[in-house]
């Protein structure tokens, strides 16, 4: 059964803000105070929608505005079925709409709407990099792009009411809270990173100038909450455990503030990362972890999202579990609001 989440307004990542009057058979929306586009709905056995007038503005950003509100107000809701005199070509071409079998009828998936890339994700190097095979440590895997600087992910969480983001570090910004996070004992009881402002400084150098890591700190409307590492698993100690494609990401996860614990926001920035290393690059099928094999809380979290437990292994430093989401299974269920 679907639970609705109480919206009048959204946020966009442009900084646009989208505003709603909705009632069980119309949506009426606007953007930034002007009108943008009048729906009719008829809600069973799916939610069609049919347009009633449209203002100054693209069909298609119209059209993708409108799933956005009608996906983020219902997060079970997988489908839409739009009635449209003439199918907006841009959003046909980008898979927004997809034609069915009656004329002027057109559906759009909530498992593709949330694979378009924008307006989600900041200036991509991955999605159009071309491929190359190379050989470095001993094993042949892609050429790799340079990474991202700045901000790579911004989304406003229509369940928790806050912006989530996620920008690549910034050593001199960052390094203080790093240390402050690395030397709490519940992050050190994980991560057995403690150590001084200058050993942290070469930690985060090292990973910096290393291709295969992007460091990346997550944020709550703008507040730094915690530390993210985003790898190419097939370069990395994990590969030889699992049989490792060439696009799989792994990540390892950090909640330093401790005002941002707790499993609906682990809820969040998960999923916000997960669908940031999907979206970077669409030939990414699958975002492995390996948390220590007894971390019961993570390994929960993450099986919360649609992780699962591949297997146990030993690490030299740890038994770890090999948690496992594959493309199709994150974006088949996917709850984002």
């Amino acid at each position: 059964m679907s639970t609705l989440n109480v919206l009048t307004a959204l946020a966009l990542p442009t900084g646009s803000r989208l505003v709603a009057d909705e009632t069980e058979r119309r949506l009426c929306l606007s953007l930034e105070g002007q009108p943008l586009i009048q729906l009719r709905l008829t809600r069973e056995p799916e939610l069609h929608v049919q347009v009633e007038e449209r203002f100054d503005h693209a069909d298609s950003q119209a059209v993708w505005v409108a799933c956005y509100w009608l996906f983020a107000r219902d997060p079970g809701c997988q489908r839409l079925i739009w009635q449209l005199d003439v199918a907006p070509t841009e959003a046909l071409l980008s898979g927004l709409l997809i034609p069915t079998e009656l004329v002027g009828q057109y559906r759009c998936e909530r498992t593709l709407f949330w694979q378009l890339p924008q307006p989600w994700l900041g200036v991509s190097l991955t999605s159009s990099y071309p491929q190359q095979m190379i050989i470095s440590g001993g094993k042949r895997h892609p050429l790799r792009p340079m990474k991202p600087r700045g901000e790579v992910y911004r989304r406003f969480d229509a369940r928790l009411g806050a912006w989530i983001s996620l920008r690549r570090v910034d050593i001199d910004l960052d390094l203080a809270r790093f240390n402050r996070w690395q030397n709490s004992p519940r992050v050190a009881s994980f991560w057995q990173e403690e150590g001084s402002l200058d050993q942290h400084r070469e930690y985060l150098s090292k990973l910096e100038a290393d291709p295969r890591t992007l460091t990346l700190i997550g944020c709550f409307d703008d507040q730094p909450f915690a530390y993210f590492e985003a790898y190419w698993a097939k370069e990395d100690r994990i590969a030889p455990f699992y049989d490792a494609g060439d696009y799989d990401r792994g990540i390892h996860m950090l909640v330093g503030e401790e005002n941002h614990r707790g499993p609906h926001k682990v809820a969040s920035w998960l999923s916000a990362l997960t669908h940031y290393l999907f979206l970077d690059d669409p030939r990414t099928q699958r975002v492995v972890a390996e948390p220590r094999a007894d971390n019961a809380k993570m390994i929960g979290h993450m099986q919360n999202q649609g992780f699962h437990c591949q297997k146990e292994f030993d690490f030299p430093h740890k038994r770890a579990a090999l948690m496992m989401l594959g493309r199709e299974r994150f974006f088949d269920r996917c709850a984002l609001a």
